[in-house]
Parts: structure tokens; C-alpha cells; sequence
């Protein structure tokens, strides 16, 4: 799978669980312990309001603090569907890819930073739809993309933080479990 293809369905899978989100479920837990379903949702706006400013060459001085605490406002749903129409076509953008961006592990691939906000969009998809009760299956293929790309590197991701203990599941298992798995998460 082609990182824009991968883009492409990680904001479908995020954004089909958005609008599942019923009014009463935005103080429910998610698999990540520390957020709840707004919570979540916010983080993942937040990372996508960066990416257009990020992606025509702005640094983190100049983007500043403004994309800071509640960007969800009073309509969580509306906030992301912002967000996620400046962001997408922002990576569309021909030559978007071949840069180089600004992040808090320095200057990064454009290709390498969109991976990691198409993982960021997949596996947040996951953790949404556990919150909310919703269906939590991925895309096979993109699931399938995802763990071949995460498993070598979530050691150096883990060591820094990002990921909790990898879990153990059977090598045969889907490649939706692995992935969750190798992240830190029970599937």
C-alpha cells in the first residue's frame, strides 16, 4: 500500500468513528488510559492541524502554541472535519512528500512523518471505535502495511515513550491484533 493510499484510509477509518461518537460517550475511556474519547479526539485533531503549516516548511517556533490544549471547541465532530479537510489535501500537495518537515524529533521526511500520522490515524481509529463500542476493524491491507512498517521501529517508539509494553499474541494472528499488539495494546 502507497503512503497516500494509506493517508487516504486512515482518514476514513478515524473519521467513520468520529461520527459514531453519540453525544453521552465523549467522557468514555479509550484503551488509551489517560484519555477519554474527547481526549482522543482532540490529540488526533491537534496532529492534523499541524500538518498543513508543517508541510509548507513552517517550524514548531512558528506554529507556535496555537494549536495548544482544547481544539475541539463546542462541536468535536465539526472540529475534526476541519482539521482532516485542510490536512489531507495539505499531503496531497504534489511535492508535499519529497520534503522535509519540522517535529519534535527534528527535522523528518515528509514520507516518514505522513507514516507515522497514518499510523497515528489507524491505530487511534482502533481506540476510538473500543470507547465508543463501535467496530473496531481495519482495513486488512492497511492494518497488514501498518504492522510491517511499526514492528521493526516500536522498540525505539517505546524506549521514547510513545508506545506502552508490546503484548503477546500467536505470530499466526491477524494483522490487526499484531499491530495493536506491537503498540501496546490488547486486541
Amino acid at each position: 500500500m502507497e503512503l497516500i493510499d494509506a493517508l487516504d484510509q486512515g482518514y476514513t477509518e478515524f473519521g467513520r468513528r468520529v461520527e459514531q461518537v453519540a453525544d453521552d460517550q465523549w467522557g468514555n475511556p479509550t484503551p488509551c488510559t489517560e484519555w477519554t474519547v474527547r481526549d482522543l479526539v482532540n490529540h488526533v485533531v491537534a496532529e492534523h492541524l499541524w500538518a498543513p503549516p508543517l508541510l509548507q516548511g513552517a517550524s514548531l517556533e512558528e506554529v507556535g502554541d496555537r494549536f495548544d490544549g482544547d481544539v475541539l471547541g463546542e462541536d468535536p465532530r465539526q472540529a475534526w472535519e476541519r482539521a482532516s479537510a485542510h490536512a489531507q489535501p495539505a499531503f496531497h500537495r504534489p511535492g508535499a512528500l519529497d520534503l522535509q518537515v519540522h517535529t519534535s524529533g527534528g527535522m523528518t521526511d515528509a514520507s516518514e512523518y505522513g507514516w507515522q500520522m497514518v499510523n497515528d490515524l489507524a491505530v487511534h481509529a482502533w481506540d476510538l471505535a473500543r470507547g465508543i463500542g463501535a467496530d473496531d476493524h481495519l482495513d486488512e491491507e492497511l492494518a497488514r502495511t501498518l504492522y510491517d512498517r511499526m514492528a521493526p521501529v516500536a522498540d525505539r517508539w517505546r524506549s521514547a515513550g510513545v508506545f506502552g509494553p508490546a503484548v503477546e499474541v500467536p505470530e499466526d494472528a491477524p494483522a490487526q491484533d499484531r499491530l495493536v499488539a506491537v503498540l501496546g495494546r490488547h486486541p
